[in-house]
């Protein structure tokens, strides 16, 4: 009946997922900046974009995946160990619940001293999303969700991705350096707040003294829980932390912080999105290539 009257499917206009500008239904280039509307990267983070939650969308995904991870890698732990008991008792019993065995975690990536790190650079990226206990992974994605989104709100989704990956990169470069055997988001997180501190120095408006005091707060509560002789924190890799901070200090006096502005500044920053999540699902089938020659 449509089709009879002469209405057809006619769709409706849509808007160019690199500078926003209003164009037909039927167009496939935008006459604004000429951006591809369905073969460019902006186009394809469009797509990824409505796959995700519209707040946040990458910090909800590092929360996915990482969580994801912690359960792949408890499962194999049990697997491989059976299902143990908390050591200890009290808060040693708790910070224990749901650890993950070292093998268990050498094998899906945790971060080894330096010779084995060079040989197999997917380590920096794999640990960055693996966790050692229920509470170390509670933790660390509790202070991400905290952060995560605010600083994702300054920098953009692609951008901030980046900035995830290579602080964590940057910081167990520095623990591996120092002959250490890591895994945990904390570094990553330590480089976010890096980049916070990088991008309030200096200024005195309310919202940037606010977001600086927090981070200042917790990087107090990391250096008491570092300085504590209580085993039950477990071994606070203090390295990680100091090179995720620098790197995103560094990161932060680097790159702009604000959204991208301009078409050719979004295609850049969707461009770096993929090139970081290229790497991080590279390091990811080296992982997988492991655990199948390993035997799971």
């Amino acid at each position: 009946m449509s089709a009879f009257f002469g209405g057809g499917k006619q769709g409706r206009p849509q808007l160019c997922p690199s500078c926003g500008t209003l164009v037909g239904a039927n167009a496939t280039r935008c006459h604004q900046c000429g951006a591809s509307l369905t073969f460019s990267m902006a186009a394809a983070s469009r797509s990824l974009g409505n796959l995700l939650p519209a707040t946040a969308p990458a910090t909800y995904g590092i929360l996915g995946f990482s969580c994801l991870l912690y359960i792949v890698s408890l499962l194999a732990t049990i697997r491989t160990n059976g299902l143990q008991p908390p050591g200890g008792g009290g808060l040693s019993a708790l910070m224990s619940l749901g650890a993950i065995s070292g093998s268990v975690l050498q094998r899906f990536g945790a971060s080894l001293p330096l010779p084995y790190d060079l040989a197999q650079p997917w380590r920096l990226v794999m640990a960055v999303f693996l966790h050692g206990s229920l509470m170390h992974i509670v933790f660390n994605m509790w202070v991400l969700m905290d952060f995560g989104p605010e600083v994702e709100e300054v920098y953009g989704s692609a951008r901030f991705f980046f900035i995830y990956i290579v602080t964590g990169i940057g910081g167990y470069l520095l623990s591996s350096l120092f002959g250490h055997f890591a895994i945990g988001g904390s570094g990553a997180i330590l480089g976010v707040c890096g980049v916070v501190l990088a991008i309030t120095t200096g200024r005195r408006d309310a919202a940037a003294e606010m977001l600086r005091s927090r981070v200042m707060r917790l990087l107090i509560y990391i250096a008491v829980l570092a300085i504590l002789p209580f085993g039950f924190f477990g071994n606070i890799d203090n390295m990680a932390h100091i090179g995720g901070l620098a790197t995103g200090f560094a990161v932060g006096k680097i790159m702009a912080d604000r959204p991208p502005g301009s078409s050719e500044e979004r295609n850049r920053a969707n461009a770096l999105g993929w090139a970081t999540a290229l790497v991080v699902i590279t390091s990811i089938a080296f992982m997988m290539k492991g655990l199948i020659q390993s035997g799971g």
